[in-house]
């Protein structure tokens, strides 16, 4: 039996994505300094009503989306999913996303959780009932807070993708520093050469609360323009990894065909390929 692990594109074993919620005024001097890095950021936003006194539209159309960056829901109202029944639930979610969508002439799918998320639940709420009300709606992804790690490793469950940390995480550095240091391309087990994942979050305003820009442009020197990292939005891992997971093989594992319309790398035993969509590949 084979070892096969994805690659992101080119081939690269690391991704960066980074996500920051509540569409505030200080969104747009973070896209400038992310961007000047070669990051991509998901922006997450509220409907038009808490919105209104932050971003224009014009704005988020030059700073944010020409910039190959993402808009994704925060809710209508910016309530916890676990503390809402599912009516109001999905009313708050459906609601942020219609408008968005027709603000922005785009499909969103993607989503941060609101203030508590699903870390608690009460009211009657559970993370089935949300996930399950989520699905419906053709919401894709859901961004958790409150479990910072260092796993690196992509979301066994999209609806609850918990990132690596938040911007002011005191082991930020520490774990930078880990996620650079990984080598796939170096001898090691097969059973460690999984792909790995450098998942930021955090809210714009912070910085000019707290009076520490330069902390930005510091994880951004340190996790910008790595030429052996692909820089994505939320949407993009998540579409990109959901094509791999959609390769069909045959039974001996020698065929892979592509079913879909992106080009895939993977490394089977240290060796790599990738398949253009539509193809059919014979692997050793």
């Amino acid at each position: 039996m084979r070892y096969r692990f994805l690659r992101f594109p080119q081939g690269r074993s690391k991704a960066v994505t980074l996500s920051y919620d509540d569409g505030c005024p200080e969104d747009i001097r973070f896209s400038d300094t992310v961007t000047a890095h070669a990051l991509k950021c998901t922006f997450n936003f509220n409907c038009d009503a808490l919105r209104s006194v932050n971003l224009t539209q014009a704005q988020v159309e030059e700073h944010i989306l020409s910039r190959g960056h993402e808009i994704a829901i925060h809710g209508a109202y910016h309530r916890a999913q676990g503390a809402l029944r599912p009516i109001e639930g999905i009313h708050d979610v459906l609601m942020c996303r219609t408008e968005l969508e027709r603000r922005y002439g785009r499909i969103i799918r993607g989503m941060a959780y609101p203030d508590s998320g699903i870390r608690r639940f009460f009211n009657g709420a559970d993370y089935d009932t949300v996930k399950r009300y989520l699905t419906d709606l053709d919401v894709v992804y859901a961004r958790t807070t409150g479990e910072d790690n260092a796993d690196f490793r992509l979301p066994t469950d999209w609806h609850a993708w918990a990132p690596t940390a938040h911007h002011a995480n005191p082991h930020l550095f520490e774990w930078i520093d880990a996620f650079l240091a990984i080598d796939l391309s170096r001898p090691m087990s097969p059973a460690a050469r999984y792909p790995r994942l450098f998942y930021l979050w955090g809210h714009s305003y912070e910085f000019e609360r707290n009076h520490n820009w330069e902390l930005l442009d510091t994880i951004c020197e340190r996790l910008g323009t790595h030429e052996d990292i692909w820089y994505a939005t939320n949407m993009e891992i998540y579409e990109y990894v959901t094509a791999y997971r959609s390769l069909i093989y045959s039974a001996d594992g020698r065929l892979v065909y592509n079913p879909t319309l992106h080009q895939i790398w993977f490394d089977q035993d240290s060796r790599l390929y990738h398949i253009d969509a539509g193809e059919t590949l014979t692997v050793e």
